[in-house]
């Protein structure tokens, strides 16, 4: 991660709002905390010992033929279905919500018709909930998250057909 991709994410989450971020990679640990005006970033580099680094290479493998073995085979007629039909994706990391309050119904179910800019779920980030809005219109044809399940940034939740 070079210099300018931290101060990127350092002005991101001061224009969020957030009061502390961790972010773990491979190498490197990045945590940014706010508040009161004032912006603290802890940045530590660790380099991997040769000694772990098998480990975690012999395991790598081992996982990686059982998943695809058994999913290849039956994936093969939805992927082409699938081609056809667009994702919107979390914009951010949080929890996803189907309804903006438990007394409320959805805001989508499969086989409703959405337009660009239609509210489609909720995802609660340090206490905020945020309404994600469609970018495509179409019609729902999966939701791929289960309800107050935690989502990734770019992470699909819901699969469109737009004819």
């Amino acid at each position: 991660m070079e210099l300018k991709d931290i101060q990127n994410l350092i002005k991101f989450v001061a224009k969020s709002g957030a009061s502390e971020v961790k972010l773990e990679m491979e190498d490197i640990k990045i945590t940014v905390k706010t508040g009161s005006g004032k912006t603290e970033t802890t940045i530590l580099q660790s380099a991997v010992s040769p000694a772990q680094m098998p480990v975690v290479s012999q395991v790598v493998p081992q996982a990686e033929p059982a998943a695809p073995v058994a999913p290849a085979a039956p994936a093969a007629a939805p992927a082409e279905e699938d081609s056809k039909l667009l994702t919107i994706t979390s914009p951010i990391i949080g929890t996803f919500y189907r309804k903006p309050s438990p007394d409320k119904a959805n805001f989508v179910e499969i086989g409703d018709s959405v337009s660009a800019d239609s509210v489609v779920c909720v995802i609660e980030a340090m206490k905020l909930f945020n309404e994600i809005e469609s970018e495509v219109s179409g019609k729902i044809v999966k939701i791929l998250v289960d309800d107050s399940s935690p989502v990734e940034f770019g992470q699909p939740l819901f699969l469109v057909d737009p004819s």
